[in-house]
């Protein structure tokens, strides 16, 4: 009888025992360690300008070549919040998070003020059954009725109801009662 030394069995291989079998998992290891840096890219660095970052340069160039109308303006904003309605649409931005709506893209835009508190609500909602509420915390709720006649102001102005509600005279039809 023959017996062979060593293990008869071959060794897995596999993303189950090497991580790296799996391209695009983790990164190649290159030769370089993480702390050396090239003394190109050290001289390159110091003689760079300053760099704007890209949300401030995209504002300027959007507020630079853009008109101002002499449209109504409806623009409220406390701590967190802040809601804009111009001749573009409607703006809400809440902490680090915004949204725009074209004035095409709204099917209603909704006021409610509470009956206690300071904390003024619009709801802008779309057309295809999504609403966007954001709250706005006014320093006295005398400014609830001013904020209401700004926002009915832009709103008469830009928005337009495309489906008109106009009634359609109804014809009743004859029941099987009459035509015996």
């Amino acid at each position: 009888m023959e017996q062979r030394i060593g293990s008869s069995s071959k060794p897995l291989e596999g993303a189950g025992f090497d991580p790296a079998f799996v391209p695009g998992l983790t990164s190649p290891v290159s030769g370089e360690t993480e702390d050396t840096e090239p003394a190109d890219a050290v001289e390159a660095a110091d003689t760079s300008e300053p760099t704007v970052p890209e949300e401030t340069s995209e504002e300027a160039e959007e507020t630079a070549g853009e008109e101002t109308p002499d449209g109504p303006v409806f623009e409220a904003a406390d701590r967190r919040a802040k809601i804009v309605a111009d001749h573009r649409g409607v703006r809400l931005s809440l902490d680090d998070q915004a949204c725009e709506f074209r004035w095409d893209e709204i099917g209603a835009v909704e006021t409610e003020s509470p009956r206690f508190g300071k904390r003024f609500t619009i709801t802008v909602h779309t057309p295809d059954r999504r609403w966007y509420p954001i709250e706005i915390e006014a320093t006295s709720r005398a400014s609830f009725a001013e904020w209401d006649e700004q926002l009915d102001a832009v709103m008469d102005k830009y928005f337009e109801d495309e489906t008109p509600q106009t009634e359609e005279p109804r014809t009743e039809e004859e029941s099987p009662e009459e035509s015996e």
